[in-house]
């Protein structure tokens, strides 16, 4: 016998069904406000931040706050290691198909050996490499936007969320 529409549906607005609703609105306009703030600013500075996937760990530095990958030292310390293992591998072999993948199956390595794992980082060698960025790229936009993004969470978590934020800042 089929059930009905509001058989299946019921328990999903429980309590902990519109608390699930409204942690995910309020990361959902967390999420929004840091990246068009950065939008913003790059849009201002006239350089791309968007080539970064920010948005990818503004999203798991909002929605997963816990996370040791949310913390400060992944998420600044995974973007610049991340980023100076692709321009090693592309100084080393040049922009080719099979050293972005290498750079990236690297940057893995070694943000786990620095204890600095940022999954939303592993694009940052590909990146790198396939596009031949210079050195500078690990400035402006890795640490300047990684610096924007952990600044943006800690207000966030603890004036608007009034949360502790971050569980710590470089020991894990």
């Amino acid at each position: 016998m089929r059930r009905n529409w509001r058989d299946r549906s019921a328990g999903f607005w429980d309590d902990a069904g519109w608390r699930r609703l409204k942690a995910g609105a309020v990361a959902g306009v967390g999420a929004a406000l840091a990246i068009g703030v950065m939008e913003l600013l790059s849009a201002g500075l006239n350089y791309p931040l968007a080539v970064i996937p920010f948005a990818t760990s503004i999203v798991l530095v909002i929605g997963s706050p816990d996370a040791v990958p949310a913390q400060p030292r992944a998420l600044i310390g995974g973007h610049l290691v991340a980023t100076l293992v692709g321009l090693m591998v592309l100084h080393a072999a040049g922009p080719q198909a099979w050293a972005a993948a290498a750079a990236v199956g690297l940057a893995v390595l070694a943000m786990f050996i620095t204890r600095t794992f940022h999954p939303p980082a592993g694009i940052n060698p590909l990146l790198v490499v396939s596009a031949n960025l210079p050195w500078t790229f690990v400035i402006a936009p890795v640490l300047a936007g990684a610096l924007l993004l952990t600044a943006f969470a800690f207000v966030w978590h603890r004036w608007v969320r009034r949360e502790s934020w971050p569980q710590h800042w470089i020991n894990d």
